[in-house]
């Protein structure tokens, strides 16, 4: 027997546990049922309270009429001892005090009413206060889970594209690498024309003074112009030619 309730108590936990669960997991969509109902109970209370402020207008009404009826018995009893009836004048007394008595009765009525639609009100509107008080929780609640969701996805996101970027890094880091190893074979490639290739026999020769000097060629060029110049006869700039001096004597 002590097993038997030992498993009827752990399936009655792991019911609980399986209902506390179900109840976390939709604790924002109950919140918004329990304020749909209490907005509900709410508008019933309203429906009730019209019925009730309909009772108060009714009793007030006929709080109106009986006094009218009272006003008008008094008189009929007031005209009937005028001419001297007074077993009719008792009769119309009897039936004011009646209506006196059905006034009380209504009068009595009309304050519960009264009473009763300023304690509703009351409750309305504390209800519908909380009403509101709630339902900017629930828009901070639902707010504030929206949030965290976000949060989640963005970090999942991240965490799964993880890989991914470090993935790219290290396809940049290898090309960054081959272009590095190409700049580094072109450069030992200069390196070893310079010494084994043509513009190293070029550097020998030169440095042999054998071969063609750009300087000499310019020296040559220079040459070539004084002795054309000279052919030419041409005059010095300054200098004064035969005719300019032939003018100076005269």
């Amino acid at each position: 027997m002590s097993v038997i309730k030992k498993l009827v108590t752990l399936l009655r936990g792991s019911a609980r546990e399986l209902g506390q669960s179900m109840v976390d997991a939709n604790a924002t969509r109950i919140y918004e049922q329990e304020i749909t109902d209490a907005k509900a109970s709410i508008g019933q209370a309203k429906t009730e309270l019209t019925g009730v402020m309909a009772q108060q207008m009714q009793t007030a009404r006929e709080i109106e009429r009986i006094k009218a009826d009272v006003l008008r018995h008094e008189n009929m009893a007031l005209q009937a001892l005028d001419k001297q009836k007074d077993d009719l004048a008792l009769e119309v007394a009897a039936r004011v005090a009646a209506l006196e008595a059905e006034l009380q009765a209504q009068t009595e009525a009309h304050a519960a009413y009264a009473l009763q639609v300023s304690r509703l009100k009351d409750l309305i509107r504390s209800a519908e206060a909380r009403v509101r008080e709630h339902e900017r929780e629930i828009g901070i609640a639902k707010t504030t889970e929206s949030v965290y969701r976000a949060t989640q996805s963005i970090s999942e996101s991240m965490g799964a594209s993880g890989s991914k970027l470090t993935s790219a890094r290290e396809s940049l880091e290898r090309i960054r690498k081959r272009h590095e190893e190409l700049a580094d074979r072109m450069a030992a490639a200069e390196e070893l024309d310079a010494e084994f290739g043509h513009r190293a026999l070029e550097r020998k020769l030169a440095e042999a003074g054998i071969g063609e000097d750009p300087k000499v060629k310019a020296q040559d060029v220079m040459a070539r112009l004084r002795a054309r110049r000279a052919s030419l006869a041409l005059p010095a700039p300054g200098a004064a030619g035969p005719a300019d001096a032939g003018a100076s004597a005269a």
